[in-house]
């Protein structure tokens, strides 16, 4: 007696699956291709700063992680066959160097790209359980993390010791917590409210003396209020000036890297505190240090430095919008350094308590 129709397609299935034609290493051999992990990273990263939904702005530190530690390791194995065993050995290499930190940025690295080949329908082909025991990640211990601050004696030095845009730059990421990026994008109209608010709407790209309309978050683009003191600075520093507020003697903005190493390193390194990641981020450290010292509102503190909202009352709140009480919170809390009162002259300050220039833009 022969076999029904319901029954006949059932056994051809059987049949198929035992042969291993229907199976995803069939699938990925056929229609996939056998390809490397190299191979899925490099149009992973294609891909990334061309999608529409939250694109990689820069992938220059991605591309340099993989060239020099993961694609020696990896590149030319199958992306199917990158797991947590396969990954063990290369993390085993890279802690023997690099910070239980970095490590752990770099394994997400690859964790991405082995996520981001999707079959038609949306789902990674390899889907894995990616286990830290397995593969021996190291553990980040934020206690043991290098994030050195300034002290106000410090910065105050530096500037002593400055003049011109180095010293304007010293005075400006003190006072307000900006990232160098940030403050190297800087043009004067961006200095608004009669001198007492900044307007951040752009940045330099990090190597490429370009400005970008993008910024590093979406908090990011906010506006910043200064203390009077800071901000009669500035309208000193900025009279007859156009365009950029720091710009090289072409008139294009300055790389961060390039004035880390002829400006603050060597000042560092002869007061002897050019210790690691004691950098331009050490400047907004010192800031929001002094910010939460003197009892600033922490709605306009985190406003100002660009934190995101965590709790439902930080998200209600609408204080930021409050232009006065901005302006009257930056005067009460100072900024804890030694400022140029006029070219030469050096002043304190302490919190009082009561209650045209041709730039290459890019979009």
């Amino acid at each position: 007696m022969g076999l029904t129709k319901p029954e006949l397609e059932r056994r051809a299935k059987e049949i198929v699956q035992n042969a291993g034609a229907n199976s995803e290493e069939r699938f990925n051999r056929v229609v996939l291709g056998e390809v490397t992990f190299r191979e899925q990273a490099k149009t992973y990263l294609q891909r990334a700063v061309s999608r529409k939904r939250n694109p990689l702005r820069d992938t220059v530190s991605i591309e340099g992680a993989m060239n020099k530690w993961v694609y020696p390791e990896i590149g030319n194995v199958p992306l199917g066959l990158v797991d947590n065993l396969t990954v063990k050995p290369l993390i085993e290499r890279m802690s023997a160097s690099l910070s239980p930190r970095t490590v752990n940025k770099y394994v997400e690295y690859i964790k991405q790209v082995v996520k981001s080949l999707k079959a038609p329908n949306g789902e990674p082909v390899h889907k894995r359980t990616w286990d830290a025991e397995t593969m021996d990640l190291p553990v980040v211990e934020y206690s043991e993390q290098k994030r050195p601050s300034l002290k106000a004696y410090t910065i105050s030095g530096l500037i002593a010791e400055s003049k011109g845009q180095e010293q304007a730059l010293y005075v400006l990421l003190a006072a307000t917590g900006m990232r160098i990026s940030e403050a190297l994008g800087l043009e004067v109209r961006h200095i608004i409210n009669d001198g007492r608010t900044i307007k951040v709407e752009q940045q330099v790209e990090k190597n490429r003396p370009r400005i970008v309309k993008y910024l590093k978050t979406s908090a990011s683009k906010r506006e910043i209020d200064l203390h009077p003191d800071v901000a009669e600075y500035l309208r000193q520093y900025t009279a007859g000036k156009s365009g950029l507020l720091f710009q090289t003697a072409s008139g294009t903005p300055h790389l961060y890297g390039n004035i880390d190493d002829s400006w603050l390193k060597p000042r560092l390194v002869k007061i002897e505190l050019d210790e690691k990641g004691m950098g331009w981020h050490a400047f907004k450290r010192f800031r929001k240090t002094w910010l939460r010292g003197n009892r600033c509102l922490e709605d306009i503190s985190n406003f100002w430095m660009a934190h995101k909202p965590r709790t439902m009352s930080e998200l209600y709140s609408h204080l930021h919008e409050e232009l006065e009480t901005r302006l009257a919170e930056a005067e009460r809390v100072g900024y804890g350094f030694m400022i140029p009162e006029d070219v030469g002259v050096i002043v304190p300050n302490v919190p009082t308590f009561s209650g045209p220039v041709s730039v290459e833009v890019a979009a």
